[in-house]
């Protein structure tokens, strides 16, 4: 099924193709191929209007996640039909990751590759809200970040290291 990128923003360049190419294999590593997902890089104001809607929060952020299916954590969605076969969107704040990779001197386009596994995680279920929600997210993007490091020679580590 498709992966959509959509630039919604103009204040940050985006390298589409290679980052199409990073979600393409994260979602086969996830073993989702055959599910649509859409990925939408938003501005600052986008993110902020988002995260006030749907989580109360008046800031920007660096990745919410829509899912089209409700699934528990490791578990792959059911589809009835073949419009079901969607996992779901994905918005990423580009413009908040990229202020973020300049305070901390991280490489943007990886940040954003692992934000999206993050974003990938978050639609199949996986949630870091507890201490044993977070280990078993963040063990799910070690092992989809380690295919994709074998497939491209990086070393990409997941966003949620540290986060307890």
């Amino acid at each position: 099924m498709s992966l959509v990128v959509r630039n919604a923003q103009r204040a940050v360049l985006v390298r589409r193709v290679p980052l199409r190419y990073a979600a393409c294999a994260l979602r086969d590593a996830l073993g989702v191929s055959r599910f649509a997902v859409g990925l939408v890089c938003a501005s600052n104001g986008l993110m902020r209007r988002l995260n006030g809607k749907y989580r109360q929060s008046s800031e920007p952020t660096d990745v919410l996640s829509f899912p089209f299916h409700r699934v528990v954590a490791g578990e792959l969605p059911r589809p009835r039909c073949r419009d079901e076969y969607n996992l779901g969107d994905i918005f990423l704040g580009v413009e908040y990751i990229h202020q973020q990779c300049r305070d901390t001197g991280e490489d943007f386009d990886s940040v954003l590759v692992v934000t999206v596994a993050h974003g990938l995680c978050h639609l199949l279920g996986y949630q870091h809200n507890t201490k044993d929600e977070w280990q078993q997210m963040y063990q799910k993007e070690a092992e989809i970040l380690e295919k994709l490091n074998q497939l491209t020679g990086t070393s990409l580590r997941p966003l949620t290291a540290g986060l307890f």
